[in-house]
């Protein structure tokens, strides 16, 4: 009953009262990125949710669009702004996706929505992450978030599939508090964001 019920009146209450409560913060965020960004303060992009259905979905836009001389983008590290590298460490570049929770994209706790691009290399067992919608944090996240590899980052999301319950995803969300408070695992060692997912 929580998984197919319970768990959906929960995301939609939580992100509504956690869109209030942290409107000032969602407004000045806006426009602070507004001016580094140049007039875009928002990342949008295409992520699969459950049954691997493809949704947009929406973060604080940590990164400028800086090329190269090639017009290539120039890597993470130095595309990520000053404000956007507070953002990052303070987990606030997550906070639009209570829009996503509010339309029924993503939920507060499940697997982290990850690229379109990823869809072909997991194996059987890996696709199971989609049986659920996707999160804001997650079982791998409290685990370790950027800073494990990921086999086992996908391993973790499985078993929250598995054991997924009230009781776990209020676990994961006093966990995630601790992280965020501690800053940890934000970002893969020698990368400034996290490494790319090559398959198995």
């Amino acid at each position: 009953m929580y998984r197919n019920f319970v768990k959906r009146i929960f995301d939609f209450c939580f992100a509504f009262f956690g869109l209030l409560f942290l409107s000032p913060i969602f407004i000045v965020l806006t426009i602070s990125l507004l001016i580094v960004n140049r007039g875009t303060p928002f990342f949008l992009q295409r992520r699969p949710g459950r049954n691997e259905m493809l949704f947009t979905i929406i973060k604080f836009k940590t990164m400028h669009d800086g090329c190269d001389a090639s017009g290539e983008l120039l890597p993470d590290a130095e595309r990520l702004t000053t404000v956007g590298r507070f953002i990052r460490k303070s987990s606030l570049d997550e906070i639009p996706q209570l829009l996503n929770v509010l339309k029924g994209d993503m939920s507060i706790v499940g697997p982290r929505p990850l690229l379109e691009a990823y869809l072909p290399l997991y194996n059987a067992t890996q696709k199971r992450r989609h049986e659920v919608r996707p999160g804001i944090t997650g079982w791998a996240q409290v685990n370790g978030r950027n800073g494990i590899k990921w086999d086992i980052k996908l391993q973790y999301d499985v078993w929250y599939v598995t054991h997924l319950s009230f009781l776990l995803d209020c676990n994961i969300l006093y966990l995630t508090l601790l992280k965020v408070l501690k800053r940890e695992g934000i970002s893969q060692e020698g990368h400034a964001t996290a490494e790319a997912f090559k398959g198995n």
